[in-house]
Order: C-alpha cells, then sequence, then structure tokens
C-alpha cells in the first residue's frame, strides 16, 4: 500500500481517532465524578464503578474480540466496536440514574474491546516492519497515549458545563469514525477455509480475564471482604487454567500456543503490565492529586494537563526518529528510566504546588510517551499478518490487567494517611524500573520491510 495515496492517509487518521476515543474516555470521566456522584445520588464507593465498569469489559473481552477480527474481520469488528461506543455514549449522556450509567460505561468498554486490537491489527497487517511500521505505530500510539492525558483537560472543560457533555463528545467523534471508516476501510477478503472458532477458549478466557480485572480492583475498596477477594483469585486462576487447557487441545485455538513461543511478544507483554502498572496510573494519581490535595476545579484540572500532554505528544514524535536510529531496546529502556526519574523527581521535590512537580511531570510524560508506541512495535514486530489481530489483543490484555492493578494499589496507598501520595509516587518510580528487564530480551532492531497485508486500499 503506498504510503502516498490519499485513502492510505486517511484510514490512518481514522485509525489513530479510535485510539484517540478509546484512550479518551479511560480518564475522561475521573475529573467528572465528584459532579456524578452528587447529581446520580452515587455513595463514595459506588461512585468509582463508573471507571471500573469501563476496565472491566475493557480487559475482559479483549481477547474474544482480538480473536474474531483475525476470523471475521479486522473492519468489521472495527464498524461493530464503534457502533457500541456511539449506544453507550448516546445511554451515557442522557442516563437517568447510577445504574443506566453503569451499563453505558460497559458498553463503551465492550465497545474499546473490540476497536482496540482492531485498530491495532489494522496498523499491524497493513504497513510492512521497518520505517512504515513505525510511523504508521507512531500516529496511533500518539492518539491513544495523548487521549489519556487529553481526557482529563477535555473532561475538565466539559464538566464546567455539565458532566453529561463527558458523554455527550464521543457522540459526533464515533459517527465520523463509523462513517470514515466505512467508506475509506478495504472490505475484509472472504476466506478461503472455514475457520473454526474456539466457543470453549472464548467463554474460558473472558471469564477468567474479566473475574481477574473485577477482584483486582474490588481489592481497593475497604469494604470488600477477605473471604470474595480469596474466592475471585481462585476463580480466576481456575478458569486460566481451564483455558490454557483448551487452547492446548482445541483446534482452532482462541490464542495459539505457539503465538506465545515468540519470546519477543513474551517480553513485551511482561514489559507492557508492568508499564501498566506504573507509568499508566499517573494520569489518574496526578486528577486525584490536583482536585482533592490542591483543592483545583475542574476547569484548572484540566489546564493543568496541557504540560503531560505535551510531554508524552513530544515524546511519541521522538520516539518514531529514535526507534530507527537506536532500536527498540534503546527506546523502551530510556523511556521507562526516564519516567523513573520524573516520577521521582515528583518525590522529592515535594507536592504541594502545580509549579513544584511540573519538572517531574514533563519527565515523566516525556518517559511514557516514548515507551507506548514502541512498547506495542514490540508485540506485534514478526508476528504473522493472520495472527495480528489476538497479538494485539493479548498486548491489550496485557496493559489492562497491569492498569488494574497499578490503580488498585494506587487507590489504597493515596487513602492511606498524608504520606500516601509520596509513596505512591515512590512505588510507581520503583516498578517503572522493573521494566527494564524485560526490555533485554527484546530485539534491538525491527526486521526489515516485507510485504503488507493490505488492509486499506491503493
Amino acid at each position: 500500500m503506498p504510503q502516498s495515496s490519499w485513502r492510505a492517509r486517511i484510514g490512518m487518521g481514522l485509525l489513530g481517532l479510535s485510539s484517540l476515543i478509546t484512550g479518551l474516555d479511560f480518564t475522561i470521566v475521573y475529573v467528572a465524578l465528584p459532579d456524578v456522584q452528587r447529581e446520580l445520588a452515587f455513595t463514595g464507593g459506588q461512585v468509582q464503578w463508573v471507571v471500573t465498569a469501563y476496565a472491566l469489559a475493557f480487559g475482559g473481552f479483549l481477547l474474544l474480540f482480538g480473536r474474531l477480527s483475525d476470523l471475521i474481520g479486522r473492519r468489521r469488528v472495527f464498524l461493530f466496536g464503534m457502533l457500541l461506543f456511539l449506544a453507550g455514549s448516546l445511554t451515557g449522556a442522557f442516563a437517568p440514574g447510577p445504574a443506566i450509567l453503569l451499563g453505558s460505561r460497559a458498553l463503551q468498554g465492550l465497545g474499546a474491546a473490540a476497536l482496540f486490537p482492531a485498530t491495532l491489527a489494522l496498523v499491524a497487517s497493513t504497513f510492512p516492519e521497518g520505517r512504515p511500521r513505525s510511523r504508521a505505530m507512531t500516529i496511533w500510539a500518539a492518539s491513544g497515549a495523548s487521549g489519556l492525558s487529553v481526557g482529563a483537560l477535555a473532561g475538565g472543560i466539559l464538566t464546567e458545563m455539565s458532566w453529561r457533555a463527558v458523554f455527550a463528545v464521543n457522540v459526533p467523534l464515533a459517527v465520523i469514525a463509523f462513517a470514515g471508516g466505512l467508506a475509506v476501510f478495504s472490505r475484509d477478503p472472504s476466506r478461503t477455509r472455514s475457520s473454526g472458532f474456539d466457543l470453549m477458549g472464548a467463554c474460558t478466557g473472558t471469564a477468567a480475564a474479566t473475574l481477574l480485572v473485577l477482584t483486582i480492583t474490588s481489592a481497593s475498596e475497604p469494604a470488600t471482604s477477605r473471604t470474595w477477594l480469596l474466592a475471585g483469585a481462585a476463580g480466576a486462576l481456575l478458569l486460566a487454567l481451564l483455558f490454557v487447557r483448551t487452547e492446548t487441545k482445541t483446534r482452532d485455538p482462541l490464542l495459539p500456543p505457539s503465538l506465545l513461543a515468540h519470546r519477543p511478544l513474551r517480553a513485551a507483554l511482561v514489559l507492557i503490565a508492568i508499564f501498566g502498572i506504573s507509568l499508566q496510573s499517573i494520569p489518574y494519581v496526578l486528577t486525584i492529586h490536583l482536585r482533592t490535595s490542591l483543592g483545583l476545579t475542574a476547569l484548572e484540572t484540566g489546564l493543568a494537563f496541557l504540560l503531560p500532554t505535551g510531554a508524552i505528544t513530544l515524546g511519541n514524535i521522538a520516539g518514531e526518529q529514535l526507534l530507527l536510529r537506536f532500536g527498540l531496546r534503546t527506546v523502551l529502556i530510556s523511556g521507562l528510566i526516564g519516567g523513573a526519574v520524573g516520577t521521582g523527581l515528583m518525590t522529592a521535590s515535594g507536592t504541594a504546588s502545580v509549579v513544584a512537580i511540573a519538572p517531574g511531570v514533563l519527565l515523566a510524560g516525556l518517559g511514557m510517551g516514548l515507551v507506548f508506541p514502541a512498547m506495542f512495535t514490540a508485540a506485534t514486530t514478526g508476528v504473522p499478518a493472520e495472527h495480528s489481530g489476538v497479538a494485539s489483543a493479548t498486548a491489550s490484555s496485557a496493559l489492562q490487567i497491569g492498569t488494574a492493578i497499578g490503580l488498585a494499589i494506587v487507590t489504597w496507598l493515596l487513602y492511606t494517611g498524608p504520606d500516601g501520595l509520596v509513596a505512591t509516587l515512590a512505588i510507581i518510580s520503583g516498578v517503572a524500573l522493573l521494566g527494564t528487564a524485560p526490555a533485554f530480551f527484546i530485539p534491538s532492531r525491527t526486521p526489515r520491510p516485507r510485504d503488507p497485508a493490505r488492509g486499506l486500499p491503493k
């Protein structure tokens, strides 16, 4: 696919927009939570489920939709996911009470679970490895990573009007993406043979991931009983073992065992999970600190996120050139160290004002911007095109599970006492450094370009 093609450029823009939407809606509600709680009469513990419902559906169904994108086509799954997201956004904008709002967030999460692996698979299968793949992955990742920070900025601005605008803003974005995808993306090719669907693997894998995310998230709530946590962990482990057994026996596995034999992918999965536990939690920690500890308004909090948003975007842009010059391993290690040092600098410089934490936020944002596109490039490099959907979903699942663990840890730490924020930032910094270990098992250079599997028309 020639990169000068106008359809290719529009298609890449649509994939970037979809990545922006999934990242945006993970954080856009953070700033609006106090207003949602007050208007819809959520209790303090219940309102956190506005975030959790999205993460639960997102993390639990990624693998299923990733496999479906390989079986029935990336374009079909992309369009279906966008329709789910549109329905969830409309429902949330007019939600009359807590139950409807939580249902709408779960529906958005399902849409994101379909969109994330489908868009990443379209990038991986459309653009050849090397410079074209690197540039496309940078645009995709920059959009998603920026969405996490832009979410807080947009949430702050929109909440000043109404928290319902936080949901309504997705409607025109989803309509544009759906219409564009329908017009620009090539129809999915017909299958030359019938592929079986691993129903048992889909059920056990989805149930295991969902129960694991639910258990991890519940661990941060003081009212959750230890019995429930142990039962949830045991159930998730049992389902995971059943899933593994099913995958080794079935003819058409949801997650082919041969895929996990790919060492760079295994290393990338570990690194992605560590990134989720550590640096991915920074936007949430900053939002809570700015609104609760420093007493900033929703708009002031959103404006304060201009700094990390700019830093992440700059890291994304610089990462493309650095990756081509120095390779994956160097960029990943440099980004993780930069993120860890920046977070440590926030701890050491004091957290009494926005100005005091600004240098650390800048450096941490640059590190996050370097790591985000590189880690997904590592997860899809060398993977056969026919498995790019499930490989993308597996990498996405690692990020969501890691993020769930990280949010559970930081939520607990933030409310342990006056030093909760310092302890949280220190742990984020230390865990980020651990991510450099699996980076050494990732090839420094990407393979030479090969012919892509076409996903966009010429």
